[in-house]
């Protein structure tokens, strides 16, 4: 039986364009042992499995996957799983993922996310001297089992930066807008930022010095897909 996937993209500018592509599954429809396949079948950089909370439950529960692994938190994926239930008329107050309790928020046009920095990867920071060099660097250089995080200041001052995020391992060659990379560059820098990723994806972060970071952002329905 065809499973119905809901494709989103999470993260798109004011104008609804870019945003990185999730799939979002109903766990309810799918055995723990194909989530794998599915989302490996699917090649999203995340699909999200999520099982909706009984009618008065404001805690949803989620697992995460990429085309090659199970992750323990990611932040495309989680804005994204939080947006559709509100869409579908179950919001929620709280996201459980393997590596914690996530907070969750619905602000006007925004959805966001409250996490531990921890939750997220190391990921190698590289500050580049500008958007030009920023825009030649070539993914195929980093093939290394590392998720590589490359960025530039746009207005220091304005707190506001432009990245682009390399995990050939992982499956992601370029990653469109990456939440937990967002948390991590967040923390590292101390600051609450407006990050522009990929071609044009922008994410929102607010650091508080407790270690909790809230990213947000806005996300589009792109439809359904089935598949088997």
């Amino acid at each position: 039986m065809a499973i119905d996937v809901t494709v989103l993209r999470v993260f798109t500018d004011r104008e609804g364009r870019h945003g990185n592509p999730l799939g979002v599954v109903d766990s309810s429809a799918v055995s723990p042992a194909d989530r794998q396949r599915i989302a490996t079948q699917l090649g999203y950089s995340e699909t999200i499995f999520v099982t909706v909370p009984e009618e008065g439950a404001h805690t949803a529960h989620a697992r995460i996957h990429t085309p090659t692994t199970e992750l323990p938190f990611a932040g495309h994926p989680t804005v994204g799983a939080s947006w559709w239930l509100k869409d579908r008329g179950t919001p929620i107050k709280t996201l459980q993922v393997p590596a914690g309790v996530v907070q969750v928020g619905y602000t006007d046009e925004l959805t966001s996310v409250s996490a531990r920095a921890e939750w997220a990867p190391d990921f190698s920071f590289s500050e580049l001297a500008s958007v030009d060099e920023l825009a030649a660097a070539d993914p195929d250089d980093y093939t290394d089992d590392v998720e590589h995080y490359l960025w530039t200041w746009l207005d220091k001052d304005a707190g506001r930066i432009r990245s682009r995020m390399f995990a050939p391992h992982l499956g992601i060659r370029e990653d469109e807008a990456t939440g937990a990379a967002a948390v991590r560059i967040t923390e590292h820098l101390s600051s609450d930022l407006t990050i522009v990723q990929g071609a044009g994806s922008v994410i929102e972060t607010t650091w508080s010095p407790d270690g909790w970071v809230r990213v947000a952002g806005r996300v589009v329905d792109d439809g359904l897909r089935q598949i088997d």
